[in-house]
């Protein structure tokens, strides 16, 4: 796996608020880490196709159908950045294009106000 693809995932168990089910995820972790199959953690950032979700601001990232293989248009919840075992990505769907990633990481900074 690299930086920028999105995988379709099992994000189970979770709680609260967090995102969970089937859904698409984005990878975020260095690809140096990503490498190493004996490190089991990945970052990644849950996709929503909720239009609830869209209007949660700088956070929530528009994306295209079609964008990294992507079903359906979706958000990126850059606020939800979330780490998880790789065995809970079940299928790679693409990778990202630059600007599309470029637009998550203003997404990320904005989340943990590093800009």
């Amino acid at each position: 796996m690299r930086r920028g693809e999105v995988w379709e995932s099992r994000l189970h168990p979770r709680s609260g608020a967090e995102q969970s089910g089937r859904r698409p995820v984005i990878v975020l972790s260095n690809d140096g880490f990503n490498a190493i199959e004996s490190w089991q953690s990945v970052i990644v950032v849950p996709c929503s196709t909720s239009d609830k979700q869209r209007a949660r601001g700088p956070t929530a990232v528009a994306l295209k159908k079609g964008a990294g293989g992507l079903r359906k248009g979706s958000v990126a919840l850059c606020h939800q950045i979330t780490t998880i075992d790789r065995t809970k990505l079940v299928t790679r769907w693409g990778s990202l294009r630059a600007e599309e990633m470029a637009a998550v990481e203003q997404g990320l900074r904005a989340a943990l106000d590093m800009s």
